[in-house]
């Protein structure tokens, strides 16, 4: 159970940031934040009152709160990385935030086994070099390294924080809610901040009503990795899950290639064949 859901939070974080990546080329990337988010909101919101899900608060939803604060952080973090470049450096360097969740595994007292330990090795080095990394070229900006250790170590604290703030399926859809209305909190924030300071909210043509759904997809798709993810965690060794779930960039690459037809380079296609072989060890340790 922990590699199926842990799995489905690759392909859905994937199929997400593909999404949102391609959003962001017209429309500004908090903007798309602030809308997907805000859907997903109204979409958990309902769930949490059909299901009762309110009578599970307590103590354990600060976590949720935290892991809230983080990822707005962290995805900004990010794309400031990819503009300052170069984006074959910086898009493996993201993928470094599961060193978070699999060293609370650790402290907490996870001792993986032999194969599960190569596995870990194995799929870690192929999402590294699923991203591309330029291996010469032009030199990295010291400002652009710090901001994407920034944001690896903001995505790693969001996947450790979520799987600390419920321990029930009803719990979960409350504990999301309130990561989400605290993203859409600090992202509407963020925003105003961005806007008084002159930078558009919007594209030069309006408001993109006509991505919508493509908005909604990402909130949503987001919102339910982060479930599966808080269930992989929950049914089976930190360590595992989280290394299973980090394997959402080859899934992003893959989807670029499909739709895109963006061709992948020998490094990327090694990569990713390593991270299935790395999955397949920690699925069968």
């Amino acid at each position: 159970m922990t590699a199926l859901f842990a799995l489905a939070t690759s392909l859905l974080w994937g199929l997400a940031d593909f999404g949102g990546g391609l959003l962001t080329r017209r429309t500004p990337a908090l903007t798309v934040v602030v809308v997907s988010q805000s859907i997903a909101v109204l979409v958990l919101g309902t769930l949490v009152v059909a299901t009762g899900a309110w009578s599970e608060a307590g103590p354990q939803l600060w976590f949720a709160v935290g892991a809230g604060l983080v990822g707005p952080v962290a995805m900004l973090a990010f794309y400031k990385a990819l503009a300052l470049g170069p984006m074959g450096v910086v898009s493996p360097l993201g993928s470094l935030g599961v060193a978070v969740p699999v060293g609370v595994g650790l402290v907490l007292g996870e001792r993986p086994g032999l194969l599960q330990l190569a596995g870990i090795v194995v799929a870690v080095v192929g999402v590294v070099l699923a991203g591309g990394p330029q291996f010469r070229g032009a030199p990295v900006q010291r400002q652009a390294v710090l901001l994407t250790l920034l944001a690896a170590f903001g995505f790693g604290a969001v996947m450790a924080l979520i799987a600390e703030a419920s321990t029930t399926v009803t719990g979960l859809f409350l504990a999301l809610f309130v990561q989400r209305v605290t993203n859409v909190v600090a992202g509407g924030a963020a925003l105003y901040v961005s806007v008084r300071r002159g930078v558009p909210a919007l594209p030069a043509d309006g408001f993109p009503w006509g991505a919508l759904p493509a908005l909604a997809f990402v909130g949503l798709a987001d919102v339910a990795a982060n479930g599966t993810y808080a269930i992989a965690a929950q049914h089976g060794p930190v360590t595992v899950a989280a290394v299973l779930a980090s394997l959402y960039p080859v899934v992003t690459a893959l989807a670029a290639r499909g739709i895109l037809s963006e061709r992948l380079r020998a490094v990327q296609a090694a990569g990713a064949g390593l991270a299935l072989a790395g999955s397949l060890l920690l699925a069968t340790g």
